[in-house]
């Protein structure tokens, strides 16, 4: 099998889904790009179905929170073509008030665990999801912990404070 290169994966993304390929860029040799939420189960079963493309393996699915941005939550797919040996990083900007995507389990399996974690940490709801529940966290939480209006620490955690250590 031929190898395909990034800018071929890109040319060929840009024709099938015209004008919905955005912000191409390849950090360290990994090609990545963003897409939107309209479009992104489309996207994924292109790359894992086509014959030029072949990414069969879902690495990761996950989220970051960009708070100061209009859409403050990325949804961040990691994909990688074993026989290749190339990866290829997908990121849909969602609203964070209404972080609504839909699920890539009709494609994966693996992605039941990956969005129920993203759900548990992040908020995102995975339209589509057989079992979208907390994977981690406490069914109570209450809160989505990865959201960065939340501390990194409990203020009230008496183990590290500088007195107990001789500072």
């Amino acid at each position: 099998m031929e190898e395909t290169k990034n800018s071929e994966l890109i040319q060929l993304l840009s024709e099938k889904f015209n004008g919905k390929i955005l912000n191409v860029n390849e950090p360290y040799g990994l090609l990545t790009f963003e897409t939107t939420k309209d479009v992104i189960i489309p996207v994924l079963t292109f790359l894992k179905e086509d014959a030029k493309t072949s990414f069969s393996f879902l690495t990761d699915i996950t989220a970051v929170h960009y708070p100061e941005k209009k859409h403050g939550i990325a949804v961040v797919y990691h994909l990688h073509n074993l026989v290749q040996k190339i990866r290829v990083r997908v990121k849909v900007f969602i609203d964070q008030h209404e972080p609504i995507i839909p699920s890539a389990t009709s494609l994966w399996d693996g992605a039941n665990w990956m969005e129920r974690e993203t759900y548990d940490f992040f908020g995102v709801k995975f339209e589509g999801h057989p079992d979208l529940r907390r994977i981690l966290n406490m069914d109570d939480l209450g809160v989505f912990p990865m959201l960065k209006q939340y501390p990194l620490e409990d203020p009230n955690r008496v183990d590290k404070k500088d007195e107990y250590f001789g500072r």
